[in-house]
């Protein structure tokens, strides 16, 4: 039997890491790539990549996530989220690829105030939601098969080596500065361990859907309390504050309420999330595990 491929865009990435380690470790021929080696906005560089590499898989997980400045540039936010899904749509239709590509919690406006499901009706609040709303529909208008992931505030131990980290590495270092951390109370997600996510991607491939799926990180929680939980697990005592967005103005709306429920994933038979403690616990054991090899 022939060895699947798949391609992974955003390789090298804190989610694009985990898939790729997952897909070799399922015995997936793995080719990643970041943005020096292709980016995902050349629809002719897309095109030909995956029209000559044999691919049975296409994976997404580039993406523009800075919420904040997508409102002083659309445009950008708008080309990576959304024209970019829509050339590897094209690409994968003309070489009858699957494709899997993420979006967000963003797309809602957080107003229902519980778990959002699939069929609950989009309203992004700010351009970062509306162009990941738009890579969605992107994938569905060109493909039949399209696995579409929605997720929230994803976090994994590659997180720690990249530019921009995540909300465990941000909350680690203003612990640091000996000053008080204020952090939203008033804001409830879902925030999502990568090597879960990717995990139970690889699982939703195996079983061969396609369509919208939510795969957030379980039960909803503020940041506040995230924050209150890393802190607790990794042996700190900060000064830490609870703020609301009143107090907190940041150039982009956020959904107050935009946990996802992956109750349709589980009766697919994916496997539940761990839970947020379990999840913290092991990034925190794959951190020191990173740094205790960087100094061996």
């Amino acid at each position: 039997m022939q060895q699947q491929k798949v391609l992974v865009f955003g390789g090298r990435g804190q989610l694009g890491v985990e898939l790729c380690r997952v897909f070799e470790q399922r015995g997936f021929s793995v080719e990643r790539y970041d943005r020096q080696s292709l980016d995902v906005t050349d629809r002719e560089r897309v095109e030909q990549v995956i029209a000559t590499r044999g691919a049975n898989l296409v994976i997404n997980s580039a993406a523009y996530n800075q919420v904040d400045i997508a409102e002083q540039e659309p445009l950008a936010a708008f080309e990576a989220n959304a024209l970019a899904v829509r050339n590897l749509a094209l690409a994968c239709r003309q070489s009858g690829a699957r494709l899997v590509t993420y979006s967000t919690d963003y797309v809602f406006d957080g107003c229902k105030g519980s778990a959002y499901v699939e069929t609950d009706t989009p309203h992004p609040l700010g351009a970062y939601g509306v162009s990941k709303l738009a890579g969605e529909l992107y994938a569905q208008a060109y493909l039949e098969d399209a696995l579409i992931l929605r997720t929230s505030g994803v976090f994994g131990p590659a997180g720690a080596a990249t530019a921009r980290g995540n909300f465990v590495e941000t909350m680690l270092r203003l612990a640091r500065r000996d000053q008080p951390i204020r952090v939203l109370a008033d804001h409830l997600g879902s925030p999502t361990y990568a090597p879960a996510l990717a995990e139970r991607t690889a699982d939703m491939v195996a079983k061969g859907l396609s369509g919208v799926y939510h795969m957030g990180g379980g039960n909803a929680i503020s940041w506040y309390k995230f924050a209150e939980l890393i802190f607790e697990l990794a042996g700190l005592s900060p000064v830490l504050e609870p703020t609301d967005e009143r107090q907190y103005r940041t150039p982009a709306r956020r959904p107050k309420y935009s946990a996802l429920s992956n109750q349709k994933a589980e009766a697919a038979g994916i496997p539940a999330m761990p839970p947020l403690r379990e999840a913290v616990t092991a990034y925190l054991d794959a951190r020191r595990q990173a740094v205790t090899l960087q100094s061996s």
